[in-house]
């Protein structure tokens, strides 16, 4: 009967989704750096221990009132106390446990062994229980039982929860755990040095009425201090042995403390990207809008670039190391993950369907392009997605991948085609733009302020001078395309040149634009 009503508990505890979501709010508030609140949590037990510890400083030679006595003593430790219990309830799932062990006897159909479930906790429970950070947090509730004054010292146990509560020090022990064979080493070599000289320096100087190294604790203290480096200078060796054993003394604290930088230094190193990473990515999670460009290329680095100056924030995701650095250099906030992999947004740690206002697949690769819909339909099934269309029998491919719009760059070609039927158009300026290896390219300059205060109307602009040749503007308020404007037409903020050139001379004419500055 009792083994019947214990698995009927754990069933339903581990289905019950008001348990489940209760129980997911504590662990998140206390273990998940990135939830809102926990950064609160941890700024509030942060200050209970700096007031624990200035009560214990303070009482040392001042009588402390009776009321924040009783606040240190019984208040913070029962604080204290109801995390520990918190984190011991959140690290594992008792239910599961138990649900997992009578699902498996069942399946080779015997009789469910609470027992072999019980232990498995057991063991599970004290593992976290006797991990480092949840000895701290049960020293530090030691001080509630304050009638034992010896107990009261450990309040300075309180000092280090400020690890748990601190990233930059999680940070730091990260770096350092990736060397502990090499920490390992130095200490073993140290402690070496040390004892043989204690050992030395005391049958050197023990016996001498003149030296102040008379006890083994004095040498073991002398070695210490020596191999440090640090020399207090209260306690030296009077005889010649005794200081040519602190010469070598001297040379293998210098050895020790060359090795410990190197090792703080190297660990560090190795480590740093991996930190600007972990920074970046939490910078991306606060952000409240921002357009997702997937794959940095030709196409995508002038998007990113006229997105960029709109105001908008960017983020560039792609897998090559090369790209990465170039869209860094370009002034956007760039990760080398792969678009194509799930694992790829998680890392991101975002909700796409509230944190991003589009995603841009922009590889001049529709095979890539097609792979990063997928994934990112498997995520969110909402958000907008954009991509870039090399090859028009690849269409059907990306409609089916889920993306909201494909961009075709030899669409526009036929557009201009219509508009040129009939004009004064060489024919063979159609036939350039067809052409996948010409050196001539179309491209559109948006009109900014700027070349509005420079320039009035297209007559204006010089064009010629570049050899860069204006098929059309776009009238942004009139919302239509004019083939080959007259000189007065006016310019304004929002339109768009059409011109072909070459591309060099394109960018040169564009620079010019934005560049010159009309005489007074």
């Amino acid at each position: 009967m009792l083994k019947r009503w214990i698995l009927d508990l754990a069933y339903y505890l581990d289905t019950s989704k008001s348990y489940q979501r209760r129980k997911r709010f504590f662990y998140n508030i206390l273990e998940d750096d990135k939830n809102k609140y926990k950064k609160y949590i941890d700024l509030f037990m942060a200050i209970l221990i700096f007031i624990s510890v200035g009560v214990l400083i303070r009482e040392v030679k001042h009588h402390v009132d009776d009321h924040l006595m009783f606040f240190s003593n019984y208040v913070i430790s029962f604080i204290f106390l109801i995390e520990y219990l918190l984190r011991l309830w959140v690290n594992s799932s008792v239910s599961k446990i138990i649900v997992a062990r009578a699902e498996h006897d069942t399946f080779l159909h015997r009789e469910v062994n609470l027992y072999k479930a019980f232990k498995e906790v057991l063991r599970v429970k004290l593992a976290y229980m006797l991990s480092p950070m949840a000895l701290i947090d049960l020293f530090a509730i030691l001080p509630f039982h304050h009638e034992l004054r010896l107990l009261r010292l450990f309040i300075l146990f309180r000092v280090f929860k400020l690890f748990r509560y601190a990233k930059s020090f999680q940070t730091l022990s990260s770096v350092l755990a990736t060397k502990k064979f090499e920490f390992l080493t130095l200490g073993i070599f140290a402690a070496i040095v040390i004892f043989i000289s204690s050992v030395l320096i005391y049958v050197m100087e023990g016996n001498n009425p003149d030296s102040p190294i008379e006890t083994l604790f004095e040498a073991i203290y002398w070695s210490i201090v020596t191999i440090s480096t640090v020399g207090y200078g209260d306690m030296v060796p009077v005889t010649h042995e005794g200081r040519f054993v602190a010469l070598l003394v001297i040379t293998a604290g210098i050895a020790v403390l060359a090795f410990t930088t190197s090792l703080f230094v190297s660990a560090f190193t190795e480590k740093l990207e991996e930190i600007r990473e972990i920074r970046t990515i939490e910078d991306v999670s606060k952000l409240k809008k921002f357009y997702l460009i997937c794959g940095y290329e030709n196409v995508a680095r002038e998007v990113a670039r006229k997105l960029s100056k709109s105001g908008s924030d960017i983020i560039v995701m792609d897998e090559n190391v090369t790209r990465v650095e170039i869209a860094k250099k370009d002034g956007f906030t760039a990760l080398n993950y792969n678009p194509g992999r799930v694992e790829s947004y998680k890392k991101l740690g975002i909700d796409i369907d509230k944190n991003v206002k589009a995603i841009l697949c922009l590889r001049e690769n529709d095979i890539e392009n097609v792979y990063a819909a997928l994934t990112i339909r498997s995520i969110s099934k909402d958000v907008y997605i954009l991509s870039l269309l090399m090859s028009d029998v690849n269409r059907k491919k990306l409609t089916f991948a889920g993306i909201n719009l494909s961009v075709y760059p030899q669409e526009l070609v036929g557009l201009i085609t219509k508009e040129l039927v009939g004009k004064p158009v060489a024919f063979e300026v159609i036939h350039e733009l067809r052409s996948e290896n010409a050196d001539v390219k179309i491209d559109e300059l948006g009109i900014t302020q700027r070349i509005v205060d420079n320039f009035g109307t297209v007559g204006e602009l010089g064009n010629k001078e570049f050899r860069v040749v204006l098929l059309g503007i776009y009238k942004h308020k009139a919302d239509r395309f004019y083939f080959n404007p007259l000189d007065e037409t006016l310019l304004e903020v929002g339109d768009y040149l059409l011109v072909i050139g070459y591309g060099v001379f394109i960018l040169e004419f564009e620079k010019y634009l934005h560049t010159k500055v009309k005489n007074g």
